[in-house]
């Protein structure tokens, strides 16, 4: 049995090898966009906020974007209120007095709460319908954009004609160990995405940070055949525009355009964050993603069980080979979020990243979470 564990970590340690090493490839292909100073034109873009219960962040988030250096005649913003039991809709119609190009919707006002699993996609559909821009951009609401945001999307969209085009989203760095910890780890993810985007092998993506071209969102019917999935908003629609509209996403690799965002509070929502995203694993139709997932998740399984029944050197050796090929990884992704200095720490959060790897991955696959403030499944 011990020898049978021995080969199968080895197996596993050298395929997550090939795999890091290939992302590592991948990210180096990517090529800094670099936008022209002059554009030809100005598209019209409408930026939707789902917020529920974020009167502590709603007013920085809409600040950031009213400072944009965009024409603002050319783009709007609709703020989609899920159910608020805070006073998060006054702080947006108090705002929207003064910015005439800020709307208010709420999801109240169409659906009842019990009507729905997925109230994120029915928020984010209602507003793409009362969108008067031609792209849509999406963030969230505890979310910072920075200045040239719609700028170099723009640009992007101009010179590249995709339809979907993933960016890049960071946590906003604090002190301790559980926003060190988030940092690193979503680091890491933040990187497979750039990686395996600009390669065209995954369809990855984070809703705090993309966009879509609004007549292809409607050509490929929505969210429909994916809307009573609680997670998924971003990473389900770009894959049905990537199979259905010939290819045509794109990454904005540059650091002018990445959007801060809060890391979880307390650990408890660290894992409830976590197994939301991993709720959606079995949903894929991306068979790429999948397996990376199902590699990754059997991987750090062996890795705990070599450690139950103590096999230390098998144990030892692989735990050694992923922190290397990690960092190997992580080098440039750091560089270019400006988080070179956190990869000192990143070692000693090895266990922690096993421990929850398996957690997540199991509890998401098999019982329902709490989020915003609901039971979801």
């Amino acid at each position: 049995m011990l020898a049978f564990l021995e080969w199968t970590l080895a197996i596993f340690t050298v395929l997550y090898t090939f795999l890091i090493v290939a992302y590592r490839y991948w990210f180096d292909q990517l090529v800094l966009f670099s936008p022209q100073k002059d554009h030809a034109e100005n598209l019209h873009f409408t930026i939707v906020i789902p917020a529920r219960n974020e009167v502590e962040n709603i007013k920085n988030c809409l600040d950031s974007i009213v400072a944009q250096d965009y024409p603002r005649d050319f783009f709007e913003v609709i703020v989609i209120d899920d159910f608020s039991e805070d006073d998060t809709a006054h702080i947006v119609k108090q705002i929207g007095l003064i910015h005439p190009n800020i709307h208010l919707l709420s999801l109240a006002d169409y659906f009842k709460p019990d009507e729905m699993n997925s109230f994120k996609k029915k928020a984010i559909e209602k507003a793409v319908g009362h969108a008067k821009g031609d792209w849509i951009v999406t963030t969230d609401a505890d979310c910072i954009v920075p200045k040239h945001w719609l700028s170099l999307y723009n640009a992007y969209i101009l010179k590249n004609n995709p339809v979907f085009v993933a960016a890049p989203v960071m946590f906003i760095k604090e002190r301790g160990i559980l926003n060190e910890f988030q940092l690193l780890d979503f680091l890491a993810l933040q990187g497979i995405t750039a990686a395996a985007v600009g390669a065209g092998k995954h369809s990855m993506s984070n809703g705090a940070n993309l966009a879509f071209e609004k007549s292809a969102f409607f050509a490929v019917g929505g969210y429909q055949g994916v809307d009573q999935i609680a997670s998924g908003d971003d990473m389900f629609l770009m894959h049905k525009m990537k199979v259905t509209l010939s290819n045509r996403i794109g990454y904005l690799f540059h650091p002018g355009a990445i959007v801060l965002t809060k890391a979880m509070g307390n650990w408890k929502q660290f894992m409830m964050q976590r197994i939301r995203w991993s709720s959606k694993a079995r949903f894929y139709d991306d068979n790429s993603i999948f397996w990376v997932l199902l590699l990754v998740y059997l991987y750090n399984l062996f890795l705990c069980i070599a450690i139950l029944v103590g096999a230390y050197q098998v144990f030892t050796i692989s735990i050694a080979v992923k922190t290397v090929i990690e960092l190997f990884f992580l080098f440039p992704v750091s560089k270019f979020y400006r988080l070179h200095k956190e990869l000192i720490y990143f070692p000693l959060f090895q266990p922690l990243h096993i421990a929850y790897t398996i957690m997540a991955g199991f509890f998401g696959q098999v019982k329902t979470y709490t989020w915003k403030g609901r039971r979801v499944k």
